[in-house]
């Protein structure tokens, strides 16, 4: 089965391997920029411009990026997503790149994780860290890369920094610090299970152990409980590709966050697992997975409307042809409807637009 697909995202390295282990199992990749990527939302059908132009028809679109790009994101699989095969569904693209609703739809589906409050005033939120035990986590709502993720070791610290960032008018996130000794883990989940897991450790001045603060990370074997968690997490989001960040708690693991354009590199470099890979052969058997069922739907609706079994009129069918070498091999739906059989003999007159076939019913003699 042929099957075209696209990435859509910033270009970045994680995106150019993806693409490049998509490349063994699609017969054609596109990658496209998202940053040309338009959409015209006039007229009956709303339509995806790229470069100025309709975009292709692919089998399977996997859009990812940062969180500036969300509501475009959104709206572009909102389009598609009936089209094609997309592994992250558009609701995902605003839960996910908000830690807010992300902690939120976490609540809902009763997935453990630290004690999270919200506060959208200064005055609120300090009445909220007067009743905290310190150290705290403080966030914005928006950020990656540990951007926005603040540490306060007391209440005249956190306090301070409220009245810092009050210009910036944004609700806070305000989380209770869990100790791990400044570690946490990020497990890898495509589809319905982790692939790859490492645990990252902060440098000795950050208490934010993300890669791009100065943290380091090695291999991590993640327990079952983990693992099943993880997969729950994506569930949750509308996300069947993401990286589900994790801290080891007393009572089990707790989910700080959920990535869906997490970067490769390092979860590549750290556990030996060619994610890229393991991403591509997901998209290829969900899209194969998908097409099948579509053909087969087709099928059994125009052998419905054939209804070839109740009486002998004169059927008619629109189909390709399908050609090996300078033979035409006739579809299933034809020999079933026509009732054709090897042992009978037929009469062919062929014409230069139109073949007919007519069955004699003479048996051919044994040898």
């Amino acid at each position: 089965m042929e099957l075209k697909a696209a990435i859509i995202s910033l270009g970045s390295q994680s995106s150019k391997w993806t693409a490049e282990a998509m490349q063994k199992y699609f017969s054609e990749v596109d990658q496209l920029n998202i940053k040309n990527i338009d959409i015209n939302i006039c007229g009956r059908e709303a339509e995806i411009l790229y470069n100025g132009k309709p975009i292709k028809d692919y089998d399977c679109v996997f859009a990812k990026g940062s969180f500036r790009y969300a509501q475009l994101l959104k709206t572009l699989t909102s389009v598609m997503q009936d089209k094609c095969f997309m592994p992250i569904s558009a609701e995902a693209f605003t839960v996910a790149h908000d830690k807010l609703l992300t902690h939120l739809e976490l609540q809902k589906h009763n997935i453990p994780m630290p004690r999270t409050y919200v506060s959208s005033t200064i005055p609120a939120a300090k009445k909220i860290l007067e009743k905290m035990n310190y150290p705290v986590i403080m966030k914005f709502p928006h950020g990656t890369g540990g951007k926005g993720v603040m540490f306060a070791d007391s209440f005249a610290s956190a306090s301070s920094l409220l009245d810092a960032l009050s210009a910036l008018r944004q609700p806070f996130i305000i989380q209770e610090y869990v100790e791990t000794g400044g570690t946490d883990l990020r497990a890898f989940v495509v589809g319905n299970k982790v692939v790859a897991g490492m645990e990252r450790k902060a440098s000795a001045r950050e208490a934010r152990a993300n890669f791009h603060s100065g943290g380091t990370a090695e291999l991590a074997e993640l327990d079952t409980a983990t693992k099943k968690l993880a997969v729950r997490v994506s569930r949750a989001i509308g996300a069947e590709i993401c990286a589900v960040d994790l801290l080891r708690g007393v009572k089990g693991a707790l989910v700080i966050e959920a990535n869906i354009s997490p970067g490769l590199q390092l979860i590549t470099k750290t556990s030996k697992v060619d994610v890229a890979e393991e991403i591509a052969r997901y998209l290829y058997e969900r899209t194969k997975e998908l097409r099948g069922r579509e053909v087969k739907r087709g099928t059994d609706r125009i052998m419905k409307d054939l209804d070839y079994e109740k009486d002998g009129a004169e059927k008619k069918l629109i189909t390709t042809l399908d050609f090996r070498g300078n033979k035409i091999l006739l579809p299933e739906l034809v020999t079933k409807a026509c009732d054709f059989d090897a042992e009978d003999n037929y009469e062919i007159i062929a014409r230069c637009d139109s073949i007919l076939i007519k069955k004699l019913n003479i048996k051919k003699e044994e040898k």
